[in-house]
């Protein structure tokens, strides 16, 4: 059924973004309403082990952080609802936000919807997810201190993950379905250079191996030019395909670049629509870290709430000044 009420604030998606902009509005009492999702945590709930969270020394696992994160801006008054946004209408306010035909209201909106690593699509990478397989070497490249790891991928992504990746691993191997990279020629160069690096190509990642085990042991690869099969020895197995960020619903409605992500305005998380603001993986394809996501979900915060009191300044202003009957 619909929601009558107009609120101040609904902040769609959540994540490391959506969970910190609900703490910091929250205690800011405007009383927000989080419209999570049903996969709510963001890419933390698959996420093992995290070791590189400000605060917690001896590492935290992914999803008992982001329990955390919402048990915090709970506890200071955010209401939280898990399903998925099917619709918005950002074209004059109150804001309207749909969740299949249940209609909610707001003077004032946040979106914190992140982004999705792309996978190989393989039963094998999913059953060795975060037990050898993974999608970001920033966050778990110390677990693979010198052991072998393999990177899939092509782009500068790719080889700037293979080059951090040296920094622990005892030989990183570079897998990429054709002979030439889509990586900038300097990059190229910079993995090329590294004497830890070695690439094969043309070939595809047939298998991930070692489900058996618990964790992955093994690639088995297949050359597009020979079709043979070969077995790659690799206790870490790096996905870097790219991420797609989860814009669909906005895309309409938002200025975003050509990749999808949403585009703020200089110096702030404001978007193109007075009102609208947006914070973490949707907005940065450069880092893409929780703890840059936090930071921007605060600032997100920080913005709704002060053009939020603006607007309420100028409403009381425009009020004493109207001329009287």
């Amino acid at each position: 059924m619909n929601d009558n009420r107009v609120r101040e604030l609904i902040i769609i998606g959540g994540g490391p973004a959506g969970y910190t902009a609900a703490l910091y509005s929250a205690r800011a009492n405007l009383e927000p309403l989080v419209i999570e999702g049903f996969q709510w945590g963001g890419q933390l709930m698959i996420t093992s082990d995290v070791e590189n969270y400000p605060g917690f020394a001896e590492g935290i696992m992914g999803p008992q952080l982001m329990g955390e994160f919402r048990r915090q801006a709970e506890k200071f008054g955010a209401e939280f609802l898990a399903d998925d946004v099917t619709r918005v209408d950002f074209s004059e306010r109150p804001f309207r936000v749909w969740v299949g035909e249940d209609e909610y209201r707001a003077e004032s909106v946040i979106v914190a919807t992140g982004a999705t690593a792309r996978q190989l699509n393989l039963e094998s990478e999913r059953a060795l997810h975060g037990r050898g397989v993974t999608y970001c070497a920033v966050c778990d490249a110390a677990f693979y201190r010198d052991k072998e790891v393999v990177v899939v991928g092509g782009g500068d992504s790719a080889m700037e993950e293979a080059i951090f990746l040296t920094k622990f691993a005892s030989k990183v191997t570079v897998l990429h379905r054709r002979a030439e990279f889509r990586a900038s020629p300097i990059m190229f160069d910079r993995a090329r250079a590294n004497e830890k690096i070695e690439f094969v190509t043309p070939v595809v990642v047939e298998e991930a191996l070692g489900a058996e085990e618990g964790k992955l042991t093994a690639v088995r690869i297949r050359n597009l030019e020979t079709d043979e099969i070969s077995e790659i020895p690799a206790d870490g197995l790096f996905v870097a395909i790219g991420h797609d960020p989860t814009t669909k619903l906005f895309v309409d409605q938002l200025d975003h670049d050509e990749a999808g992500y949403l585009v703020t305005q200089p110096g702030s998380t404001a978007t193109n629509v007075e009102g609208v603001f947006a914070a973490g993986d949707v907005v940065d394809h450069v880092y893409r870290q929780a703890v840059t996501a936090a930071g921007m979900g605060s600032m997100a915060a920080l913005d709704a709430e002060r053009w939020l009191a603006a607007r309420d300044i100028s409403a009381e202003r425009s009020a004493l000044t109207a001329p009287r009957a």
